[in-house]
């Protein structure tokens, strides 16, 4: 059962929240500042916290740099009445896999929920991307295109995965070189990274397919070959 941790000031929308997420089948703590939220990650891990940006001893930013050091896998849903461009990419940058601006439908809270738990099943089931067109085996590093095979460099398949794994999300430049090093253990420049993706749209953005996305202003969203 997944365990979900809700930190949010305001009293009522936390009950709220922790109310209908339990109702949803997940297990929930709640906080209400961030050290009452520290206070519950030192007993366990959990796979969400839902954090307000703006909590009465502190805020949702320092909190998710606290979470990602101790539960590198922990997914982030900010909760925030900003909904201030400079805010959301400060989001992003630290990992946040959703940003939900108040106030907010609680039944499209919950679907966002359930939506980010299936997303990050389906990242860990396997090693391979499959869309009927693309085709990558990451662990052997083959890769085939309309049925016919496409050589990727090694650096290629490690961004490609980076956005194979993460579809839909806003992956901002400092986000790809932060994973990038995880997984390669050598220094990515930008420099790098803008030419590794340049070379991957060429190779694989054929046939009136797209599959990166640029957001303007913020980074990189992998779109998983829709037609143009």
């Amino acid at each position: 059962m997944k365990k979900i941790l809700v930190v949010e000031d305001e009293t009522l929308l936390n009950k709220t929240l922790c109310y209908n997420l339990a109702t949803a089948g997940y297990t929930v703590d709640s906080a209400i500042s961030a050290i009452s939220a520290k206070r519950q990650l030192e007993k366990q891990e959990y796979d969400l916290a839902v954090l307000d940006i703006n909590l009465p001893d502190g805020n949702g930013f320092d909190l998710c740099r606290d979470i990602k050091e101790r539960y590198e896998d922990a997914a982030i849903i900010f909760l925030t009445a900003n909904d201030m461009e400079s805010d959301m990419i400060k989001g992003f940058e630290l990992g946040a896999d959703d940003y939900v601006t108040k106030p907010f439908p609680i039944s499209v809270f919950q679907r966002k929920v359930a939506a980010l738990f299936n997303r990050i099943t389906k990242q860990t089931g396997g090693d391979c991307y499959d869309d009927g067109n693309l085709f990558v085996d990451f662990s052997a590093m083959t890769a085939m295109l309309a049925g016919n095979p496409i050589l990727f460099t090694g650096a290629e398949y490690r961004t490609l995965k980076v956005f194979a794994k993460n579809p839909q999300i806003v992956l901002t430049r400092q986000v790809l070189l932060r994973k990038l090093w995880d997984i390669d253990e050598n220094f990515v420049d930008e420099h790098a990274l803008t030419s590794n993706i340049s070379r991957i749209r060429s190779k694989i953005e054929t046939g009136g397919f797209q599959y990166i996305k640029t957001v303007y202003g913020m980074g990189y969203m992998w779109i998983g070959g829709v037609k143009k």
